[in-house]
């Protein structure tokens, strides 16, 4: 086990519970739409980022980002703001192409939201076998971060230690916030609004 200064990234798929249906067939389609929507994702992340699991409709990513390396976290951000124009381009691909499935999950595909979470803090690498598990306060609260009082149904949540590196998203709107926790205490965030043109 070792302690790394990482960036975190959750990318998460809003919407999803309503997404998910009990008749048989809309869950297996819901479950592929799903999944291509977390390849589309994935597809689109590249080193620093690595793929840490898969968490429902979620992924989990990381790369080794020190309190001095501020152009790996702007790369990070970056990388970050394309998932939102893959996955849209993607959901849009999909809708077309399953738009004669009478399902309830095919006819709501162009309701799914993303969402994504990014956090610069201290983790605990463990390895077990082919997997590496990320502990720590900093992972527990890239967690609790993703049940905020934000509003709008996409954004990009940075966390201030992460924004200190970053810095602002290019062409995005963007406001401060604050969330708390019960044992974790406060943590200031910034909130940034995507668009398609500007995470092109």
């Amino acid at each position: 086990m070792e302690l790394k200064n990482v960036a975190m990234v959750i990318a998460d798929i809003g919407g999803y519970t309503r997404f998910i249906k009990f008749h048989k067939t809309a869950l297996l389609h819901a479950q592929e739409i799903i999944s291509q929507l977390m390849e589309t994702i994935i597809d689109r992340a590249s080193f620093p980022l690595i793929l840490n699991k898969l968490e429902g409709d979620a992924a989990l990513l990381y790369a080794e980002v020190t309190d001095a390396e501020a152009p790996a976290a702007r790369d990070v951000a970056r990388q970050v703001a394309a998932f939102f124009s893959a996955f849209h381009e993607k959901v849009d691909e999909l809708s077309s192409s399953r738009a004669n499935c009478p399902c309830d999950a095919c006819q709501h595909i162009l309701d799914l939201r993303l969402k994504a979470v990014l956090h610069h803090g201290v983790v605990a690498i463990k390895k077990v076998r082919q997997f590496e598990e990320l502990t720590g306060e900093d992972v527990i609260l890239l967690h609790r971060l993703l049940k905020n009082g934000v509003s709008k149904p996409e954004y990009i949540l940075m966390t201030a230690s992460f924004h200190r590196l970053a810095g602002d998203l290019p062409g995005y709107q963007s406001e401060k916030g604050e969330e708390t926790y019960d044992a974790l205490g406060r943590t200031e965030t910034v909130i940034f609004s995507p668009t398609l043109s500007a995470a092109d």
